[in-house]
């Protein structure tokens, strides 16, 4: 019932149980084999990878499955390469390779996306929407799918200047950076627009705008840069009947009022973001999924584990579009006992 009960979250018509997701979750082998008993890991056969990946989603009720289409491919060569951490198994992930195509912060602010990466066909971005939703929801019945767009308009600019020159042309003139956002914002509307026409029912808009402490930038700039384009952005999707799923790591709680005002239907949350403020106002009105802190199944007891998923569910049971997730991923090097007694708790106290 994982897809029952997401859909109805989605629509705030409360399950008899809370749903959930997870992140990274099903790169983590060998918890994937203690779930799913299937002997696989991640130099196994796609297919299989894929098998194992969908029993262990069953078996651990995912309401959703998280997911983005439109990212930094869509630059080009045209956009800064800041490196990868290790993050998964193995450290595959590693990339030490950086490169930044800008050298002055006058670069970035005379920097025109209309210019740079042209004007889309929208009509192809419709089919390739289209066919990212037809293929997830064959593969993926067992739980609701989506299209979605990671470069929203923060991310975009991330992706495109990497942080040390964003920050330095933010700094250097933060009215000409905003006119800059203006602009990309208007050129990423393309892909919203292309969104609003699809057939997938839910969107997902990511967008980190913070950091873990919060704003990098004045709040008030946020407002009439960022939450003014989002508004522009949303209206196509609202107005075609999508819902609309908004991600941003770190700490926006000052923004949750402004990212609901913008048009957002529904809010996923790090740790770092206050969920029970975002459950006492907008409970009845939205959806939200969070926001269990990774860090206590890393390090914590089986009581501290017990308490975080207690903490969460002591905000969200009661309102009808919670989902429980850990927050900030459950990656590979997570002790697989601490997992298994995560979802223990999830399961013992998931039914209303």
């Amino acid at each position: 019932m994982s897809f029952e009960d997401g859909w109805a979250a989605i629509h705030l018509e409360m399950p008899k149980r809370v749903p959930r997701t997870e992140y990274s979750v099903t790169e983590h082998w060998e918890l994937v084999r203690a779930v799913t008993g299937l002997d696989v890991d991640g130099s196994s056969p796609p297919q299989e990878r894929r098998r194992a990946q969908v029993a262990f989603e069953k078996a651990w009720n995912f309401g959703f499955l998280w997911g983005t289409h439109i990212g930094r491919q869509e630059f080009g060569d045209l956009c800064t390469d800041m490196g990868h951490a290790e993050y998964a198994a193995g450290g595959v992930d590693r990339r030490d390779t950086i490169h930044c195509p800008f050298k002055t912060p006058e670069e970035v602010l005379d920097f025109d996306p209309w210019q740079a990466y042209g004007r889309k066909d929208g009509d192809e971005m419709t089919r390739r929407f289209n066919e990212i939703h037809r293929a997830q929801s064959e593969q993926n019945p067992h739980a609701v799918t989506m299209v979605g767009i990671y470069v929203t308009l923060m991310s975009g600019l991330i992706d495109i200047f990497g942080w040390e020159m964003l920050l330095l042309a933010a700094g250097t003139d933060p009215k000409r950076f905003g006119e800059l956002a203006n602009r990309y914002a208007s050129w990423i509307a393309q892909y919203f627009q292309a969104l609003a026409r699809s057939q997938s029912p839910v969107v997902m808009v990511h967008d980190d705008i913070v950091w873990t402490s919060g704003a990098f930038l004045h709040p008030e700039w946020y407002r009439r840069y960022v939450f003014a384009n989002y508004r522009k952005l949303f209206d196509p999707l609202r107005r075609a009947g999508k819902r609309i799923f908004y991600t941003s790591d770190g700490n926006y709680t000052e923004f949750l009022d402004d990212v609901v005002d913008a048009g957002a239907h529904g809010c996923v949350m790090e740790p770092s973001t206050d969920m029970a403020y975002f459950a006492e106002k907008y409970g009845r009105t939205h959806f939200f999924v969070g926001n269990a802190d990774t860090r206590i199944l890393l390090r914590g007891s089986k009581a501290d584990i017990r308490a975080e998923v207690e903490r969460c569910m002591g905000i969200g049971k009661g309102c009808p579009g919670f989902f429980l997730a850990v927050g900030n991923h459950i990656p590979a090097n997570t002790p697989v006992e601490a997992a298994l007694y995560y979802n223990r708790c999830y399961e013992e106290m998931g039914p209303r």
